[in-house]
């Protein structure tokens, strides 16, 4: 053993190893980075497989432990654990870094799930190595900061993709097995939802940990993903177009006789254009939400009494 690594093994041993000994005033653990030396302590590589379960640990679990105070932090923690036992050897560095993910977090389950937690595999190892080394680590603030800042963005993209577009695509490619009456147009787009998401928030843990920061500049500012999002918006609207055309439908029972000759309304319509009076009153939801925001109770209240109004008139 040489001279410096003899130094650095007589250091850490005279360290405490009682945790309590670096508890401050509010039960947070401030170690002593000085514990992370030593061939011992030595991080291990992460692999595709530890990013798998990250990644699965935090989808399986997201919604679990929700609390008022920390949100879904248990959840990313309960993540991220595997990882960092591999990188922190020293328990009492390992229960900081488990306090560190412990505090309040909260963001959507696959883009800022994902994204996030990859990034934060990434400034763990970069961290945990540097520690070992004695040099100049990333301070842990900056790892907690980095999510926080990160949180709120990619939720906004998540919930707009997966919630407000793909989610729908599946419900509309298997509704018309549900109005058939088979239980798989009910089951089926929940399996296709959730196997989807799976294997893309994945794929976001990965770029996440590969790009690390960059990954969400990737994602909020990047050309191809910039892409991706738009032609999901593009096809998220032909389905909504798709399901209005098909499952909505209103006609008139307008009739009269002219000139001796008997003239019905809805015919006349539909040889004009086919579907004028669903495409109106789509229309007139999509203007009503422009105008007023998603307000969606009152828009189904209201569509509702106009259409009872309409009926009873016979105009509808």
């Amino acid at each position: 053993m040489s001279e410096i690594e003899t130094t650095e093994t007589v250091a850490t041993e005279a360290l405490s190893q009682d945790y309590h000994d670096y508890l401050d005033e509010d039960g947070m653990i401030q170690a002593d980075p000085r514990l992370m030396l030593g061939e011992e302590n030595k991080p291990e590589e992460i692999t595709t497989k530890d990013l798998m379960k990250v990644w699965f640990r935090w989808w399986w679990c997201n919604e679990v432990p929700h609390s008022f105070d920390r949100m879904v932090a248990p959840s990313l923690c309960f993540g991220l654990m595997p990882v960092l036992k591999k990188l922190y050897k020293n328990p009492i560095m390992l229960g900081e870094a488990y306090q560190r993910h412990l505090q309040f977090f909260n963001t959507q389950a696959v883009w800022g799930g994902g994204i996030i937690s990859g990034i934060t595999v990434s400034l763990e190892e970069e961290r945990a190595k540097a520690l070992n080394a004695g040099e100049d680590a990333i301070d842990a603030s900056m790892i907690q900061n980095t999510k926080i800042g990160l949180m709120g963005p990619l939720a906004g993209i998540g919930d707009s993709i997966d919630s407000g577009t793909v989610q729908y695509i599946f419900i509309a490619l298997f509704l018309g097995m549900a109005q058939e009456g088979s239980w798989l147009g009910a089951v089926l787009p929940f399996v296709c939802f959730a196997t989807a998401t799976f294997i893309y928030g994945f794929l976001f843990t990965r770029m996440g940990y590969t790009m690390g920061r960059r990954a969400a500049l990737e994602v909020m500012k990047g050309g191809k993903i910039k892409s991706v999002i738009s032609a999901l918006g593009v096809l998220g609207l032909f389905m909504m177009g798709i399901m209005a055309g098909r499952y909505v439908t209103i006609s008139t029972p307008i009739a009269f006789t002219m000139s001796g000759k008997e003239f019905v309304l809805q015919q006349t319509l539909d040889g004009i254009l086919p579907g004028i009076l669903p495409l109106c009153a789509v229309l007139g939801l999509f203007f009503f939400f422009q105008k007023k925001g998603m307000k969606v109770t009152q828009a189904m209240l209201g569509f509702t009494a106009i259409l009872v109004v309409l009926g009873a008139l016979g105009i509808l």
